[in-house]
């Protein structure tokens, strides 16, 4: 499949699953950078014939890469602006980061597992992709030095929203995270913050993530 067929499928998925989500049609700024990114860049050789598939695929360590259409979901749903700080909880093999740097003026993402964490550090520099750090850490903890963000995308599942996500995230910003536990039904949430601090929360889609979890490995 090429890379203007996966975009096809991406959109008729969209289509398909817009009286769930209210995005039955992803915006031209979310559709131009998915395009930008090649998805190939970021999964194992062995699996570059199925790059182009719109699914998932194991990148090790008992860890995925999201199907293309959830990763424009989530994308579309974080409605980044050029001017945007984002944080990433997930960085896995820095695909999602990369399209997001397309959109925001600054990415910010967490991964847990160090031989992740090094290689996407590695593969995002040396695809040009300067406005991203990639920092080893706690995804739950966020990353609080670079607070507040205007959007935060998770890429793993919780069970529920970690309060450092909260309140790391400025007022009117908006969370992307799927809710649920690893054997049990997960929903996509977006989230916007109020004034007051609390979320306005929408289920969006039934998923399935591997699960959110803690790590006290951390670098500076």
């Amino acid at each position: 499949m090429s890379g203007k067929a996966l975009l096809r499928r991406i959109e008729a998925e969209a289509l398909a699953c817009g009286a769930f989500t209210g995005r039955p049609v992803l915006s031209a700024r979310v559709l131009h950078a998915f395009a930008g990114v090649v998805r190939r860049d970021f999964v194992p050789r062995d699996l570059v014939g199925a790059a182009e598939e719109d699914r998932p695929l194991p990148i090790g360590h008992g860890q995925t890469i999201s199907q293309p259409f959830i990763v424009a979901l989530m994308t579309e749903l974080a409605d980044v602006q050029r001017g945007d700080r984002v944080l990433e909880i997930g960085t896995g093999s820095g695909y999602q980061a990369a399209i997001l740097s397309r959109l925001a003026r600054e990415v910010v993402s967490i991964e847990c597992i160090p031989e992740l964490a090094v290689t996407a550090r590695e593969r995002l520099t040396h695809l040009g992709f300067a406005n991203v750090d990639v920092v080893l850490g706690d995804g739950r903890a966020g990353h609080p030095a670079r607070a507040p963000y205007d959007a935060i995308l998770v890429a793993a599942a919780s069970v529920e929203i970690p309060t450092a996500l909260v309140e790391q995230l400025r007022v009117g910003g908006r969370l992307v995270i799927p809710i649920g536990g690893q054997y049990r039904t997960q929903h996509l949430v977006r989230a916007v913050k109020r004034d007051d601090g609390e979320l306005d929360a929408q289920n969006c889609l039934d998923v399935r993530f591997v699960p959110l979890v803690h790590s006290s490995r951390e670098t500076p």
